[in-house]
């Protein structure tokens, strides 16, 4: 049965789950949600999801929401489908420094990104209100002293866990996408090693079919 997956072409936790999705090659029936219409809040719709948003898949009647427990999920079900994303939980040391670049990547850059990016393009874009300077300012200042972290991790090595890209690095790109259309060039300028990494990642050939519009199909792959 084929994997299904509800989200909006726009969302950018959907984004980040197609993108793996694309990576491992995993078929996926596209379900997708009238958010414009509020059918996220409706009752059969939080029996699926009790938070009210998007994305859940529906894995032959296993239902599982949140963007990166679904990533995980999806590399620990199809481990030998496209690259490995995740260390093997045999490999302690391995493993430790991946759940590490987990936690800078939801500590030190989602927080601040999600905040600059809700500010530049997500409220003007759905709730049409004008961006609070102020705030987006704030959140900038808050991301470009954290990539200054970056910026010395990468210098040592080639991705956030090592030398071998994983999800973590992945989980950057819808909002960091976000970021260059809400007119921040931070993840281009900010340091060398991060441009490396940021033009590395960003042209990977999963994120390109996610940014020219695989969220508004169904994906069949071989």
């Amino acid at each position: 049965m084929v994997l299904k997956f509800y989200t909006f072409p726009g969302a950018t936790c959907g984004q980040r789950v197609a993108t793996v999705l694309y990576e491992k090659k995993i078929s996926y029936e596209l379900v997708s949600v009238d958010v414009a219409n509020r059918e996220h809040k409706s009752s059969a719709y939080l029996e699926k999801h009790p938070f009210g948003n998007v994305p859940y898949i529906d894995d032959d009647g296993f239902i599982l929401y949140e963007s990166r427990a679904i990533c995980r999920y999806l590399e620990a079900k199809y481990p030998n489908r496209g690259p490995k994303l995740v260390p093997s939980y045999t490999d302690l040391k391995a493993t430790a420094l991946f759940e590490q670049a987990a936690s800078i990547e939801t500590s030190n850059f989602d927080t601040h990104a999600g905040k600059a990016v809700h500010e530049a393009v997500l409220k003007p874009l759905y709730a049409k209100q004008p961006k609070d300077e102020a705030r987006y300012e704030e959140a900038i200042k808050a991301l470009s002293d954290k990539l200054d972290g970056y910026e010395r991790i990468l210098s040592k090595q080639k991705y956030l866990a090592g030398n071998e890209i994983t999800l973590v690095d992945l989980f950057h790109l819808p909002y960091g996408a976000l970021l260059a259309q809400g007119g921040s060039d931070l993840l281009t300028s900010k340091g060398s090693n991060i441009a490396r990494w940021w033009k590395d990642i960003s042209s990977r050939k999963s994120w390109q079919a996610v940014k020219d519009g695989i969220l508004t199909s169904n994906v069949t792959f071989d």
